[in-house]
């Protein structure tokens, strides 16, 4: 079944567009240093690799406006392995940028097998506003910066116009359109060194960006032309003219799967989890990243690196008629979690009206998803509203929509994220966690568990802006598990 699946391709997305603020002490770049971009027209092209397989290309247009302003198109082709399915996708960015770099507007679609998506939105001064819509529902929405946003493009002259030394390190504020989300980044200058890239030498411009841990490497040459880049999940970006960039991306039956290519593989032998009611594995995380795993059934203890997993007991005995403590940003509508809508609201009725017993309005919410939606992989961003009409969709999916839906019958509900036992690996995967009977309790409507097995390991709680973090672990997490 097609059924794990974290938005690899969105982190990435993330990860090459904003960052983090996890350092102090650092320099704001001051917009008045920036180095104008150059404003002939030019067209610049990157090939995509991924595990050293071709999968794709970019097309940079540059083209000058009046006001010293900056037009630039991106056209991003891939042919992505996802379970063994080829997925094509297709992104399409036009941006207006000012005499200092700043993004003033943009307008952005994306399309994939099972979703598409288009978004327009403006800038004025910190803050952009957006309209998102992807055919099945509209998101209204606006983000403040910490200063005019920038863009992640090809062209990053001003990064070198600072003056900068080694070990310095600047702050830029960026915006990603296909996540539409942004954060303020930290991006350290590391110096020059020489760089094999398609068998030739460069002496290029390194600069290193920390986003929760996870660290992307960009080389720019001396004009601040991005020649290499590369991100954790293992992407790669290369400058490659038009006829090498644009050919032909390996066929499926050579190209490496990206589930699989990121999957923890198991260090020692996994236990079966048959009738168990505890776990425990050893973790072994990144030096530089912190999560809370500390959180409702889990335990983590910091000087042996073991997470405890207790199951959820949902006898009588186990819950009580205690009210939760939940805030109201777990009942809440977000622009993702559309529980307030009309369609979730009747919908979540439909299923819980003859119930009054908050553990059962659960048990019937969580078996409604699992039934209804068709279990395919979706490269999108996942929201209840567009999910429930397109009736599809992977762990996401199932978990955003059993979020809003449980928030309309007035149950507070989280995302959770982590790993789950899978085919002999851990895969990365979403989940839910709601509270009832006076404690949270885990549910995974992908696989229709109740509560979900133990070898469930959560590292995030929490929508995209939060999900985003578990980029820090990819290639960079061990589990072993312990028998009693």
């Amino acid at each position: 079944m097609h059924i794990f699946k974290i938005s690899l391709i969105l982190i990435w997305f993330l990860l090459l567009g904003m960052l983090l603020h996890r350092d102090y002490f650092v320099r704001t770049l001051d917009s008045r240093e920036v180095m104008a971009l150059e404003r002939d027209r030019r067209v610049e092209y990157q090939s995509i690799y991924f595990k050293e397989d071709k999968i794709g290309y970019v097309e940079h247009h540059f083209i000058p406006q009046d006001d010293n302003k900056l037009k630039i198109t991106q056209q991003a082709r891939m042919q992505l392995l996802i379970s063994g399915q080829n997925h094509p996708v297709e992104l399409d960015l036009e941006a207006l940028l000012g005499s200092q770099s700043d993004l003033l507007s943009f307008e952005f679609s994306f399309n994939s097998p099972f979703y598409r998506m288009r978004a327009d939105g403006n800038v004025d001064g910190d803050t952009v506003s957006f309209e998102l819509d992807t055919g099945n529902s509209v998101v209204n929405d606006q983000i403040v910066l910490d200063g005019p946003p920038r863009l992640s493009t090809s062209r990053r002259s001003y990064l070198l116009s600072q003056d900068i030394g080694v070990g310095e390190k600047l702050k830029i504020p960026w915006f990603d359109p296909f996540s539409l989300t942004g954060k303020e980044s930290v991006i350290e200058y590391r110096g020059k060194e020489k760089v094999l890239i398609s068998d030739r030498v460069y002496n290029l411009h390194r600069f290193t960006e920390n986003f929760g841990g996870a660290r992307l490497n960009s080389w720019l040459d001396d004009d601040g032309l991005v020649i290499k880049e590369e991100s954790p999940a293992g992407f790669v970006f290369i400058k490659e003219p038009e006829f090498k960039a644009k050919a032909m991306v390996n066929s499926a039956e050579s190209r490496s799967d990206l589930l699989a290519s990121v999957a923890v593989q198991v260090t020692g032998e996994m236990f079966d989890l048959t009738g168990r009611t505890e776990a425990r594995y050893r973790i072994s995380l990144p030096d530089d990243i912190e999560f809370d795993l500390d959180s409702n059934r889990q335990t983590f203890n910091d000087n042996d690196q073991v997470l405890t997993l207790v199951k959820e007991d949902l006898s009588s005995q186990g819950l009580d008629s205690a009210v939760c403590n939940a805030d109201q940003e777990q009942l809440r509508a977000t622009p993702y979690i559309q529980a307030g809508a009309p369609e979730i609201i009747d919908q979540s009725l439909v299923v819980t009206q003859d119930l009054e017993d908050d553990l059962a309005k659960v048990e019937a919410l969580a078996d409604w998803v699992y039934t209804n939606l068709e279990k395919r992989p979706v490269i999108g961003i996942p929201d209840a509203l567009t999910t429930l009409k397109a009736g599809i969709g992977d762990c996401n999916e199932h978990a955003s929509l059993f979020a809003a839906l449980s928030r309309a019958a007035g149950i507070p509900t989280t995302i959770a994220v982590g790993v789950v036992y899978h085919k002999q690996a851990f895969y990365y995967h979403a989940w839910n966690e709601v509270c009832v009977g006076g404690q949270w309790i885990s549910l995974d409507t992908t696989t229709n568990q109740l509560p979900a097995d133990l070898s469930h390991l959560k590292f995030i709680e929490g929508e995209l802006q939060e999900q985003i973090k578990i980029g820090a672990l990819i290639n960079n997490l061990q589990i072993e598990p312990l028998r009693p």
